[in-house]
């Protein structure tokens, strides 16, 4: 048996094997070792390798579920070992085979899976200039590629789609960026080959070319797509006729999110990695776990389409203006189809599958009642698309009963009447009772004992029982089956006989009803296609009515959507900070224009600037979706990108301070931003020295409102900048507004023109608990440096620079002195030596003259 199991596990080398032993699989060596520790099972030994005993745990077989939905949550995968041969005709160990590979990217059973939350299978290949990047969704068939040209835009990519398991080439040159993911496969470069990629790809899709999906010099995105096809292939060992199609997405179709803004703007994840206080927590009002799964897609894929975002507004004006109560009930009874799907696609769907496709062939006739009084554009459509499925309909509600058990194997799916050999075997085993009970009466009479019982168990098959003190009685013919405590348990030939044709009839009629279900199977298949595309507008109609139901609830209003140059709203609230608030939300305005493309905010810290950049974010992208959106008047104008830098925080395992993440983050923005982007940047240059600081804040606030002309909201503490609306054409200054009252602090959360004239530090740290003698400290140093109106430089730095900076005063008064500040740090005149170079012509000097200008110039230099 070891041996065996050896030579099984030598081609599974690294993952877990469960090996079948009666009722129990079993893990043996490392496996063992590894499966007791993750699923906290006992870890026991049999018999010896090298005089040593072999490591063993197991789990029991009718559980197995749980135990793989807790490994493929940790990122393992396992292979399954069943036997196969057969027990009475085997020599040694019956033969035993992997049947099926259960991988996180790969499962499709219902309860190793998240409900509402996409499990995608993901391959990676390429380099920095080039990445290829291929999807697939093996529970609905959704199989896409992408390329990307920058490590930023792959990190993005793979925080939008979140895969369960990622694939990537051996001697992969970016595996840094990814290596901290659980599910990572490192697969052997052949499998990333493009040629091969073109081979398995027409295969699967019985094509000669694909240039008819679209992804015609994708090729990076190819190769990918290639090892994860043969991935799916090696692990689910039968074919996969739901995956019809594969298509691209053009990274200009979407308003491009970077890592760093989903994680900010918290749209399925909050920062600290759950799912509470999210937008998609707050919208996800949908009806279908698959209706779940496409929002949050949806939020992750904001457009650049206005048609395609016009059309999804329309239709939520419809369902505003007529109530899809009626749609929704019927989605209800529609269930998650889409992943019911592709397990019929890959023969693995389960009796109650089969009766929930009957109640969503039911309910469609009903929601194409209620679609029928639609007839804006896209409801229309979708109610097209949705069809219904009369044949489909009236077979299941003659096959399956209602209540089905959950898998096959006892029998007890198919409905009566829907096979008449099936009912005959059934009436005969079934029969056993009324034969049973007429024996009982008989044998009573016959033996005059009146305790005289018949009966059956699935142990030792039917019997007659008669009491221990009514032993003696027993008839010659009865042949003593088993001895009980009280009773003993006799067989008669007659009885026998029974029993080996009820026997032999319910053996007939589990195997009939097995085949009659896997005739279902094949039924199905000429209509999977049309299904998938059902299911994903069921999807879709989901999402619309969530929509609706959500500009009713939450008071959301319909935005204008334009190309002109314009970001602009009236009383703008944050979606989720007031969904948990118990107060009224402040509503605030926001005017970004053709003359106003940049604010520089100022204000107290707790005063409300960071909600105020988000929620502006956060109107954009729900317009960029199609939804309404948290604010009146709202008129958003084209958007290519949104990008945040908001936020401290190290990473301390990629050896990166909280300084170097800030400007990694800064340098993305400034390197990508165009004039169509959205920017959220907030308190930059706080990590560093207060020159070096301000003169990095400076200087980014400037390049963003002169060189990129971006949609710019750019917070800060440093009042400096407050007087860039004076030399940048563009910029504005607004602030958060708090009042002050005997050293405590009232935060007013409204936004109005003009710069703050405090900072309100010391208020801020009292309400934070900061113990009263450092509060007290604070403020008289506070007023030292007021009166003496000096600003020094972070002397801890250390360097020259910082030592000319500690020479150096600087004037400030909270704000009020600004302007001077500004001066003296950022002059608009440049220097004298520096208007003499500008003017000089070198090749006009002759030799006296530039000796001459060499005096000129250490002269002013010293002036």
């Amino acid at each position: 048996m070891m041996r065996q199991y050896l030579s099984i596990k030598a081609q599974h080398p690294n993952i877990l094997l469960f090996y079948r032993m009666g009722d129990f699989y079993e893990l043996f060596y490392d496996d063992a070792k590894k499966a007791a520790e993750l699923l906290d099972i006992s870890l026991t030994a049999r018999g010896k390798s090298g005089g040593e005993p072999i490591p063993m745990a197991g789990v029991p077989y009718h559980a197995v579920e749980s135990y793989l939905s807790r490994l493929v949550k940790m990122g393992e995968s396992v292979a399954i070992c069943e036997q196969v041969g057969d027990p009475a005709t085997s020599k040694g160990p019956v033969e035993r085979a992997v049947q099926r590979i259960v991988t996180p990217g790969t499962v499709t059973d219902e309860a190793l899976l998240e409900e509402r939350r996409d499990n995608i299978l993901a391959a990676v290949c390429g380099h920095s200039m080039h990445y290829g990047l291929a999807t697939l969704d093996v529970t609905s068939g959704r199989f896409v590629v992408f390329e990307c040209d920058s490590d930023e835009s792959l990190l993005a990519e793979i925080q939008r789609i979140n895969p369960a398991e990622l694939l990537y080439p051996e001697g992969f040159e970016s595996l840094s960026l990814v290596e901290n993911r659980k599910g990572l496969r490192r697969r052997p470069e052949w499998e990333f080959d493009v040629d091969t990629a073109n081979e398995q790809l027409n295969a699967q899709f019985e094509t000669k070319t694909l240039d008819g999906f679209g992804i015609k010099g994708v090729t990076k995105g190819l190769g990918a797509a290639g090892c994860v096809l043969q991935y799916v292939k090696d692990t689910q060992r039968t074919a996969l006729p739901h995956i019809r199609r594969i298509q691209t997405e053009q990274q200009d179709s979407r308003v491009q999110l970077d890592a760093a803004t989903r994680r900010n703007l918290e749209l399925t994840h909050n920062l600290s990695g759950g799912q509470e206080n999210t937008l998609f927590s707050v919208m996800d009002t949908t009806t279908t776990a698959m209706g779940s799964r496409m929002l949050q897609r949806i939020i992750h894929s904001p457009l650049t389409d206005q048609h395609e975002l016009q059309s999804r507004l329309d239709a939520i004006d419809t369902f505003i203006n007529d109530d899809p109560e009626d749609i929704r009930n019927a989605l209800k009874h529609i269930g998650d189809i889409e992943r019911i799907m592709a397990r019929l696609a890959l023969r693995s769907a389960r009796p109650r599958d089969f009766a929930r496709l009957k109640n969503a062939f039911n309910a469609l006739p009903d929601l194409q009642d209620a679609l029928a009084r639609f007839d804006t554009g896209q409801i229309r459509s979708i109610g097209e698309t949705i069809g219904t499925y009369p044949e489909l309909q009236a077979l299941l509600n003659s096959a399956i009963i209602d209540n089905p058990p959950v898998v096959i194997r006892d029998g007890g799916v198919i409905a009566e009447g829907y096979n008449a050999e099936l009912d005959e075997l059934r009436k005969l085993s079934q029969g056993a009772t009324d034969y049973l009970d007429a024996m009982e009466q008989r044998e009573r009479e016959r033996t005059g004992i009146s305790t005289l019982k018949v009966g059956y168990n699935k142990v030792h098959g039917f019997f007659i029982e008669i009491s221990r003190a009514n032993s003696a009685l027993a008839p010659a013919e009865y042949i003593r089956r088993q001895t009980l405590k009280n009773t003993e348990r006799y067989i008669t030939p007659e009885l026998k006989e029974h029993e080996d044709k009820v026997l032999s009839s319910q053996g007939a009629a589990l195997a009939l009803e097995k085949q009659l279900y896997e005739a279902l199977f094949d039924n199905f298949a000429p209509y999977l296609n049309k299904l998938i595309e059902t299911a994903a507008a069921l999807a879709k109609l989901d999402v619309l009515c969530c929509f609706a139901e959500r500009a009713v609830s939450l008071d959301w209003h319909r935005p204008k959507l334009s190309q002109e140059c314009a970001l602009t709203y009236d009383a703008g609230r944050h979606p989720v900070v007031e969904n948990v608030m118990k107060d009224p939300f402040i509503a605030n305005p926001l005017q970004l224009d053709t003359e106003r493309r940049m604010l520089v905010i100022t204000g107290p810290n707790m005063g409300g600037k960071s909600t105020y950049m988000r929620q502006t974010a956060l109107i954009a992208l729900l317009a960029c979706i199609g939804s309404y959106v948290p604010a009146e008047n709202a008129h958003i104008g084209k958007l290519d990108r949104i990008f945040t830098r908001i936020g401290a925080s190290d990473d301390l395992a990629s050896g990166r301070s909280t300084f170097m993440v800030e400007m990694t983050e800064t340098a993305n923005i400034l390197n990508n931003a165009t004039e169509n982007s959205l920017v959220l940047m907030d308190e930059i240059g706080r990590g560093t020295s207060t020159y070096d600081g301000l003169s990095l804040a400076w200087a980014c606030a400037s390049y963003l409102a002169k060189q990129l002309n971006a949609y710019t909201l750019f917070a800060t503490h440093y009042f400096e900048l407050t007087e860039l609306p004076e030399t940048q054409a563009g910029v504005v200054n607004v602030h958060l507004n708090a009042m002050e009252f005997e050293d405590t602090i009232r935060f007013m959360h409204t936004v109005s023109e003009g710069a703050a004239n405090k900072s309100f530090g010391l208020q801020v740290a009292q309400l934070a608990g900061v113990p009263k003698p450092v509060i007290k400290a604070a403020q008289q140093k506070l007023a030292i440096l007021e009166s003496s109106h000096v600003m020094t430089s972070d002397e801890s730095r250390g360097s020259d620079t910082s030592q000319a900076q500690s020479n150096t005063s600087r004037k400030i008064d909270n704000g009020s002195n600004a302007k001077g500040q500004a001066e003296m740090l950022f002059p608009d005149k440049p220097h004298p030596v520096v208007e003499a170079l500008e003017n000089l012509s070198p090749d006009e000097l002759s030799p006296r003259q530039a000796l001459d200008l060499i005096y000129t110039l250490k002269r002013l230099s010293q002036s």
